[in-house]
């Protein structure tokens, strides 16, 4: 039997699928044609409250919210509990947010496909932070979440 990555542990992902509501989307800047709208229009479906999260939103005349939500430049600006950062960047520039995920007090961090940041990894989980990265909440509802 194959034993999973760390960074792949099913009970970090079950933990975030199913008992974590409030997912902050970092790089949602509301262009539908790319994977992070996608991903949050389909963690909405799941019952989700996302929460954009782009530097977009801090400009005067970029939009103020993506999928009927209101976004914001940056995950200190959030102004309530977040449970989840699912971050949509690229894997040298991810793990500032894992950093900034474990600093608002967020129960988890997501990277998404094809991000990946072993040293974000292990400094989030040392915090006591569930961290699962290089995969997709939607590849991980097929597989039986």
């Amino acid at each position: 039997m194959t034993t999973a990555p760390l960074h792949l542990s099913r009970d970090a992902i079950d933990f975030m699928l199913e008992e974590c509501g409030t997912w902050a989307i970092v790089g949602l800047s509301g262009n539908p044609n790319r994977t992070a709208y996608d991903i949050a229009a389909a963690l909405q479906a799941d019952g989700k409250k996302i929460v954009p999260i782009h530097p977009v939103f801090g400009s005067p005349d970029g939009p103020s919210e993506v999928l009927g939500e209101k976004g914001y430049a940056s995950l200190a600006d959030v102004p309530f509990p977040v449970d989840v950062v699912d971050v949509f960047r690229r894997s040298e520039e991810a793990g500032q947010f894992a950093d900034q995920a474990v600093a608002i007090g967020a129960k988890g961090v997501w990277f998404q496909l094809g991000v990946i940041d072993h040293d974000a990894f292990e400094r989030t989980t040392a915090a006591g932070v569930p961290m699962v990265m290089d995969t997709c909440p939607k590849i991980e509802w097929r597989r039986g979440a």
